[in-house]
């Protein structure tokens, strides 16, 4: 028997049982099935984390702060220290300040290509004309970092005139119309100088924002905007007060590697300062994501098993029942690998059935997810809650046949190595 004419015997004798495969296509259809859809769901979110991630920072940009050394190992409460500044975290959170010494220390450091100090402007509000005004955040934005647009482009770093990109949330409430409409005006931020007094800058809205997982929170200003305000806000304040910064953006060689990232970080922890990467920032959203996919392939990978124990007593049965059959081939000349083939085929066929019909379940289950959350989740654009990559459906369906194959290798032995005089007299 040719190897093309196994194949198609074993293709012909996998459903020779139609109930009892069935049966086993279903527990292996359901294994599949739950799989491809956590790995779709958990493939879903990780994009659009990936997506949105650019908003936050960039790979070859390391956020540095300066270590502090008076941390509280009792839970109780810090000593005042009076080089402490605000920094980004939550309500209250501080940092010992960075001073212009320490940034060209942290120059210095080998691995560090360039590092600008982060100018922490508070702005009190946003105007439009002389419309109301709102409370308004605004971040540093590092080069190469990318924002998720409704309309416009992304602030020009090097740009002369003052530029911001605006969260698309702000655009009724400022009377700016659609997105946009909103493209090219000029809104109005207001700060208050040391002295006390309230002073404003105007900057052109480039750029309109859009709302996701991983937001700056406001507005996103060019760095010329960032010094009129910051030199603003600073004014009538000592000079020591202009130039403490609560952190500091450290370009480097991303392609290097992680070994040479961690190195830099060390020589940063070594200096007395802490970098973190954008992995780093990131690492406990996406652990957290890929845990909750690995406790639900937890319980599919159960199934999966369930189904092999399936595919191992169909195979068994089928054996038994061709026991006659099987004699006669060997009688015949077929070899006993011939004979393994034909049953290990036939496993592989049933895993095959079973993987595929639940893989296209649940990219069917998916669509429809996917067009139902459309509207729940209207408030995060471009988020495909349960998508589908080739290789991860392809990975599915190839372990499937691999779990196939190993579960009917106990029936294929069995009949590989059965005597063909035994098995013509077999009743």
């Amino acid at each position: 028997m040719k190897p093309l004419d196994v194949v198609a015997s074993a293709f012909r004798n996998a459903f020779r049982s139609r109930l009892r495969t069935s049966l086993t296509v279903l527990a292996i259809f359901i294994g599949a099935f739950t799989l491809s859809l956590t790995n779709g769901l958990g493939t879903g979110i990780n994009q659009y984390i990936d997506d949105t991630v650019s908003s936050v920072g960039v790979d070859d940009v390391m956020t540095v702060t300066k270590a502090s050394e008076d941390v509280p190992t009792d839970g109780g409460p810090a000593e005042y220290d009076p080089d402490q500044i605000a920094a980004d975290g939550p309500p209250g959170a501080t940092a010992t300040a960075l001073t212009d010494d320490d940034i060209d220390t942290i120059a210095g450091i080998e691995g560090v290509q360039s590092v600008e100090p982060a100018k922490s402007v508070m702005v009190d509000y946003v105007q439009h004309d002389d419309g109301t005004r709102y409370q308004l955040s605004v971040a540093e934005f590092v080069p190469g970092m990318r924002v998720e647009l409704a309309s416009g482009e992304q602030v020009d770093l090097d740009a002369a005139d003052p530029e911001l990109v605006l969260p698309e949330s702000y655009l009724e409430a400022l009377d700016l119309g659609t997105a946009a409409d909103a493209v090219g005006q000029t809104v109005a931020l207001a700060v208050t100088d040391a002295t006390g007094k309230q002073v404003t800058a105007e900057a052109t809205i480039v750029g309109v924002a859009e709302p996701g997982v991983i937001t700056m929170g406001g507005a996103i200003p060019n760095d010329v905007l960032t010094e009129e305000l910051h030199d603003l806000q600073t004014t009538g304040a000592p000079e020591a007060e202009t130039t403490r910064y609560a952190q500091a953006s450290v370009s480097f060689d991303a392609a290097a590697g992680a070994v040479e990232a961690q190195a830099l970080q060390d020589r940063l922890d070594d200096a007395g300062f802490t970098g973190s990467t954008l992995e780093d920032q990131l690492g406990a959203v996406t652990a957290v994501i890929d845990g909750i996919v690995l406790v639900l392939n937890g319980f599919a990978v159960i199934a999966l098993v369930a189904a092999g124990i399936g595919i191992v007593n169909t195979l068994f049965m089928a054996v038994q029942e061709r026991t006659r059959e099987v004699g006669l081939m060997k009688a015949m000349g077929l070899s006993s690998s011939r004979v393994f083939s034909l049953f290990s085929i036939e496993a592989v066929v049933i895993g095959l059935v079973g993987s595929a019909l639940g893989v296209l379940g649940a990219i069917g289950v998916g669509q429809l997810v996917n067009g139902v959350s459309g509207d729940l989740l209207a408030d995060l654009p471009g988020l495909t809650l349960i998508a589908f990559d080739p290789v991860s459906v392809a990975t599915v369906v190839l372990s499937v046949m691999a779990i196939a194959f190993l579960a009917g290798t106990l029936p294929a032995l069995r009949a590989a190595r059965q005597d063909p005089i035994s098995s013509l007299r077999y009743e």
